[in-house]
C-alpha cells in the first residue's frame, strides 16, 4: 500500500535489468524503503547486478521472477507470482528490443521479434497489471515510451512504429483504469545515456537515466499522465507533428 506520504511499498519492475527502469526504482528508494520486485529474462547476466543495485540503494527486499516477453502464454503466471506477496503499488513497465533500422525493415523474423517485444508483450503485460491493480483499487503503472513513437521517422520506423503502439495503448489503459483507482503514467524520453543506446551517435537533448526517473516519480506522484524528458521535447514535437510529410522527409533525424 502507498504510505501516507505517498511512497510505494512495493515496486514491480517488468524488465528487470533496465538501466532506467532501475534507476526509477533507485529514485523511489531515495524516499524510502520498499519491497522490489524484478521481472527478467532467465539466464540474462545482469540479474544479479541488478539485485546488488537495488540492495545498496536501500531495498527493504528484493525478489527475481523469471519473465521472457516473448512468452505471453507463460505472463499470467509472472503477474500472479508478483502480487504473491501482497499488492504491487507501482509497477513499471521498461523492457524493449531495438535494432540496425535498415536492417530491421528488410529482415521479416527481426521486424516481428521487435514487434512482439515492443507492443504485443507490453499489451499482455499491461492487461494483466490493470486487471490486478482494478482488483486492488490503487496503484501507478509507468510505461517506458519515446519521442520515435509521437511521429515515426524514416530513419527508426519498425521501432518508432512499436513505441507507437505502446504509447497508443497505455493512454488508453490509463483513461479505462481512472475510474477505478489506479493511474498510468506513459514517459516519452528522446535519447538517453544507457548501454541500449550506446552504439549510435549522440542526439541533441540527450538526458541521463537518472534524470529520466527523477521526472518519472514526480510526475506519477502528481497523477501526471504523459511527460517528455527532457521536458524541452514536448515543444519540439509540438512543431513536429505538424510539419508536412513532404518538408519532414527532408528533415535531419
Amino acid at each position: 500500500m502507498i504510505n501516507a506520504v505517498g511512497n510505494p511499498q512495493s515496486i514491480l519492475l517488468l524488465g528487470g535489468t533496465s538501466e532506467i527502469g532501475l534507476a526509477i526504482c533507485a529514485e523511489y528508494l531515495k524516499k524510502g524503503p520498499a519491497r522490489i520486485t524484478l521481472a527478467a529474462l532467465p539466464g540474462d547476466p545482469l540479474r544479479e547486478g541488478a539485485v546488488a543495485q537495488m540492495k545498496a540503494a536501500g531495498a527493504s527486499q528484493v525478489d527475481v521472477i523469471d519473465f521472457d516477453a516473448l512468452d505471453t502464454d507463460g505472463h499470467a503466471k509472472v503477474i500472479d507470482a508478483a502480487w504473491d506477496a501482497g499488492d504491487v503499488d507501482v509497477a513499471i513497465v521498461a523492457f524493449a528490443l531495438d535494432g540496425d533500422p535498415e536492417e530491421l525493415w528488410q529482415n521479416q523474423a527481426k521486424a516481428v521479434r521487435v514487434a512482439q517485444i515492443n507492443y504485443t508483450a507490453a499489451v499482455s503485460v499491461g492487461v494483466l497489471v490493470g486487471e490486478k491493480m482494478k482488483a486492488q483499487g490503487f496503484g501507478r503503472i509507468i510505461a517506458m515510451s519515446s519521442v520515435a513513437g509521437e511521429r515515426v521517422r524514416r530513419s527508426n520506423f519498425v521501432y518508432g512504429s512499436t513505441k507507437a503502439g505502446l504509447d497508443g495503448f497505455y493512454l488508453g489503459l490509463g483513461e479505462a483504469l481512472r475510474p477505478h483507482g489506479p493511474r498510468v503514467l506513459v514517459i516519452r524520453p528522446g535519447m538517453v545515456r544507457t548501454q541500449f543506446s550506446a552504439h549510435v551517435k549522440e542526439a541533441p537533448l540527450t538526458v541521463d537515466k537518472e534524470d529520466v526517473a527523477a521526472l518519472a516519480v514526480a510526475a506519477s506522484q502528481r497523477g501526471k499522465e504523459l511527460v517528455w524528458a527532457p521536458g524541452t521535447f514536448r515543444y519540439v514535437m509540438m512543431v513536429l507533428r505538424h510539419i508536412p510529410r513532404s518538408i519532414f522527409r527532408r528533415l535531419p533525424i
